[in-house]
Formats: C-alpha cells, sequence, structure tokens
C-alpha cells in the first residue's frame, strides 16, 4: 500500500496523476468513433495543426485554449469538407492540413526563438506542471465530452457506421460532424500539456483498437476503451514516478503492453476457434448452410449459404412430399 500512498502526498503527482486519468479516459472514449471511422491518424495530424494554432495564439497574445481551440476546430472543419471529396482521400486530406498548420508552428518559433522552450511542454508533454486551473478546465471539458456523446450516442453511432444512410433517415450528418469536431479539438486541446503533440495520438487510438481486439459489441468496446485509457494513466503516472521516465512517454508505453497482451490473447482464441472447427466432422444435418463472416466498418455479421448438395436434397425432398401429397 505504501508504494501507491507515498507518492499521493505530492501535490504535482496528484495533480497529474487525475490529470492523467481524465485525459486518458477522455481520449479512450472519442478513440472509439476515430477508431471505427477508420480515421486513426486524425489524432496525430490534429494535434500537430493545434500545435500552430497554439504558437499562434501566443504570439497574438490570446488566450491559449481559445485560440488553439479555436485553430483545430478550424482545422478539422477543412479535413472533413477536403475529405468529402471523392477525388481526395481522408488521410490526403489530414495530412495536407495538419503538416502545414505544424509548419506554420515552427516558422514562427523559428522567427521568434525567445520562447522556443516554453514549446518543449507541448511537443513532449509536462504533466507534473499540471496546475489547479488545468485540472478544472480538463474537468469541464471531460464532463461536456461524456454528456455530449451520451446526448448525441445514437447520431454519432450513426454517421460513425453510414452517414448516407443516416442522411436518409435524417440525421443532420453535417451538423453531427460540426460537433465531432468540436469535441475532439476540445480533448486534443486539453491533453497538449498532459501528453504532448507526439503522443496524443496514441492515447486516442491505442486503448480503442485494445478494446476492439476483445470484443465485438460497441457498448462493450467503449465501455473496455475508457477503462483501458484510465488504467493506462494510472499505471503510466506510477512507472513514471518510480523510474523518473517522461510521464506522458510512459503512459504510452503502458497502453502499448496492454495492446500487445490483448492482441496475444486474440491470437489464442481464434487459433482455438479455428482448431475446433476444423476437430468437428459436419453432421448431414449441418449441409444445409454455412456461415462465414464479413467485416464491415470495423464490426462482424455473418451471411448464410447452403451447400449445394444440400440444395439438391431438399429439392428432392420438396418433390416428393408434392407427388406424396398429390390425390390420384
Amino acid at each position: 500500500m505504501n508504494i501507491i500512498t507515498a507518492p499521493l502526498q505530492y501535490e504535482f503527482f496528484t495533480h497529474g496523476l487525475l490529470a492523467g486519468i481524465l485525459v486518458g479516459g477522455m481520449c479512450a472514449l472519442i478513440g472509439v468513433y476515430i477508431v471505427l471511422r477508420r480515421m486513426s491518424y486524425i489524432g496525430h495530424g490534429l494535434s500537430h495543426a493545434v500545435f500552430g494554432g497554439a504558437v499562434v495564439s501566443y504570439v497574438m497574445k490570446w488566450n491559449f485554449y481559445l485560440g488553439a481551440g479555436l485553430w483545430g476546430f478550424l482545422s478539422v472543419l477543412l479535413i472533413n469538407a477536403i475529405a468529402r471529396r471523392k477525388k481526395v482521400g481522408a488521410d490526403a486530406a489530414i495530412g495536407v492540413i495538419t503538416t502545414a498548420s505544424f509548419a506554420v508552428g515552427v516558422a514562427i518559433i523559428s522567427r521568434y526563438r525567445r520562447f522556443t522552450k516554453s514549446f518543449d511542454a507541448a511537443l513532449f508533454g509536462n504533466i507534473l506542471g499540471v496546475t489547479t486551473n488545468d485540472l478544472w478546465i480538463i474537468g469541464i471539458v471531460s464532463v461536456v465530452t461524456a454528456l455530449l456523446i451520451f446526448i448525441f450516442y445514437r447520431q454519432f453511432l450513426f454517421t460513425t457506421f453510414d452517414a448516407d444512410v443516416a442522411r436518409i433517415y435524417g440525421v443532420p450528418v453535417a451538423w453531427t460532424e460540426a460537433l465531432f469536431s468540436f469535441i475532439l479539438a476540445s480533448i486534443v486541446i486539453v491533453s497538449m500539456q498532459v501528453m504532448g503533440v507526439t503522443m496524443i495520438a496514441a492515447a486516442i487510438v491505442v486503448p480503442a483498437i485494445t478494446a476492439r481486439l476483445l470484443t465485438d459489441n460497441f457498448n462493450k468496446m467503449i465501455f473496455l476503451s475508457v477503462i483501458i485509457g484510465i488504467l493506462c494513466g494510472t499505471i503510466g503516472m506510477y512507472l513514471s514516478f518510480y523510474f523518473d521516465l517522461a510521464s506522458g512517454a510512459t503512459i504510452v508505453l503502458t497502453a502499448a503492453t496492454l495492446f500487445a497482451i490483448s492482441y496475444l490473447i486474440y491470437l489464442v482464441r481464434s487459433r482455438s476457434v479455428h482448431l475446433k472447427a476444423e476437430e468437428m466432422p459436419a453432421p448431414v444435418e449441418s449441409l444445409p448452410t454455412h456461415s462465414h463472416h464479413h467485416d464491415h466498418d470495423g464490426f462482424k455479421h455473418v451471411h448464410e449459404h447452403r451447400h449445394p448438395q444440400a440444395e439438391d436434397r431438399q429439392e428432392k425432398s420438396a418433390q416428393h412430399r408434392h407427388h406424396t401429397d398429390t390425390p390420384s
């Protein structure tokens, strides 16, 4: 117990631990939607885009959260607008917008070198420098994020799997995408000081992918992803304290370790199911159908097809019943 309670006597650790738990849970929650949309790269790209906004905010003496947040929000909207054009994919749109925005930040830093060191925290994270005000902002964004996802759960779910079908059923896709962009940008902004630009993408994607390996159920995936994110924030903070490592990097390494364990479990489980299927002889009754899985947008569904011999048997059986039942 002393291992757990000893670091809690330091204020910087308790602040960092709370920030790691909140950011880990938030990033893992939004990460489920990001992974299922097959836009895992956007977490990495948006964090770089926001870096440019943070530098501009500093130079213009704007409020960091407002300036960088607006910059990130507009970046996501622009990415979505470009990605809708069939000729340009989402990955290409992310690459163009985010790298250009990051380059703006680097160019400004090279011009105003006097504050270069202050952006080390933005690049690599400084979770031990989290203040009480930062915690309040992170807490507010966490609560608002959870409420918005709960309230607009169906809209987000519909647009995640099939935006065209959602539009047919009357879901305001453009408005829903804008709200999702706002949530994502807000999470990236408040996570910068905790995780750093270079680590945010992993905090968003890795817990969600790990949960995806463990379940095919969407609700369970959300629950597991959030739990994994919180565990990574907690375990990572303690490991960084005792081994004197960078907190953001340790949290990400913890997440990567859990992913590796989950992947091994997934491989063992898949092999076990495959071996059982091979060892079990197919009875005559099993001939009528066989099933196989299709994976669309990350979730499986089953197609059944009738065996040719079974179709022939069924047809002959039906003919026999027809002749038997027909009066002479």
